[in-house]
């Protein structure tokens, strides 16, 4: 049986080729096809440590599969974001093993993310747009949509679950769990709603602002803004020469400059505003509604301690889903993750259950 660390390089090796595949401009393809052939060959080194046989490793997991899946519908900078991530957490965890253990860290415990960049660097007549691919902090708009579509069904489902547990506690499972059940729903769902909205409006407005003020500094001093693009790539490590000469390359276009300049000087990705408030109020409300109804269900069937348990089972089953579909964002295991789920979301229901049975006595009594 593999162990994670073969799987993930597999996995990795498999991914940067997708992404190599689907990539347009042929530099930075070129970039993903090298960093797929230092993975599998990772992955086959750590096979031949323990007598494993290469041939058969390199099929990837269903993790792998889904994220290509996500990728080919919302775009490929999801999964590059994905595996961006996957290499910081294992950096990490190699250094934290490390540190508790007193043994020496080395340097090549660290993200991928500088092999990619070495790699670039060294490809000929590279750009700034090219190089600043790799320094985005945000996900692409589908990456963050399907976030939020699992983060709000979590929310979902935990809350109302408890509120019907607290209710169910206090009346024996009476009809009034399924008025309160659907009345957390709509209440919770607006909430999100709203919430998002703000969120999202408010992060557009206020990156416009910093973009216009940008842009105004890019036509009221154009050679100031080259040379700071250029510094930028200095501090990042490109030699001086090639950082002026990228730098003067993308002034040629405002269009461009401008948006390579709010990326590396503000830290903004112009895709994420792209995205309209109300949709992303709709979308979060529709998910949160959607992990509120598992919950309440029953109630509409059946009442008393049957319908507690039919309720139970099923957002225990919702709870493990979710937990899996977390695992695409952290990478651990899909079983770990899913039980942790469960365990953790029937934990909070028990707690509200009891303080309802307590409150529903104390009232009759």
């Amino acid at each position: 049986m593999k162990n994670s660390s073969i799987q993930t390089e597999i996995d990795a090796s498999y991914l940067y080729q997708k992404l190599a595949e689907h990539e347009e401009d042929p530099t930075i393809a070129n970039v993903f096809r090298q960093m797929s052939e230092i993975e599998k060959g990772h992955a086959e080194a750590f096979a031949k440590k323990e007598n494993l046989s290469v041939e058969n490793l390199m099929q990837p997991s269903w993790r792998a599969k889904t994220l290509n899946l996500i990728g080919k519908i919302f775009g490929y900078d999801y999964v590059l974001g994905s595996l961006m991530d996957t290499e910081k957490g294992l950096s990490n965890a190699i250094i934290s093993t490390k540190k508790k253990n007193n043994l020496a860290i080395r340097g090549t415990e660290s993200t991928h993310v500088s092999i990619l960049r070495a790699i670039l660097e060294k490809e000929e007549k590279v750009t700034g747009t090219q190089l600043s691919k790799f320094e985005s902090k945000h996900r692409s708009v589908g990456g963050n949509a399907i976030r939020a579509a699992v983060l709000g069904g979590n929310d979902g489902l935990v809350s109302n679950f408890s509120l019907i547990m607290g209710i169910a506690g206090a009346t024996a499972g009476q009809e009034g769990v399924l008025l309160a059940g659907l009345a957390g729903l709509l209440a919770g769902a607006l909430s999100m709603s709203l919430g998002e909205w703000i969120s999202v409006k408010s992060s557009q407005e206020l990156y416009e602002n910093q973009m216009q003020i940008e842009m105004e500094e890019l036509e009221n001093n154009p050679e100031g803004e080259q040379k700071e693009l250029a510094l930028i790539y200095i501090a990042k490590g490109i030699p001086e020469d090639q950082a002026h000469a990228m730098a003067a390359d993308i002034m040629k276009d405002p269009s461009q400059a401008h948006e390579v300049l709010v990326k590396e000087e503000l830290g903004i990705n112009a895709e994420e505003l792209k995205g309209s408030a109300i949709e992303a109020a709709v979308y979060s409300f529709i998910m949160f509604a959607i992990g509120a109804i598992i919950p309440v269900i029953p109630f509409f069937f059946m009442t008393g301690m049957n319908a507690v348990m039919v309720s139970v089972a099923l957002s225990a089953v919702g709870l493990f889903l979710i937990g899996a579909a977390i695992t695409l964002f952290t990478g651990r295991n899909v079983w770990y993750s899913g039980f942790r789920q469960v365990l953790f979301g029937l934990a909070a229901a028990a707690v509200t259950f009891g303080v309802g049975k307590l409150i529903g006595v104390s009232v009759a009594g």
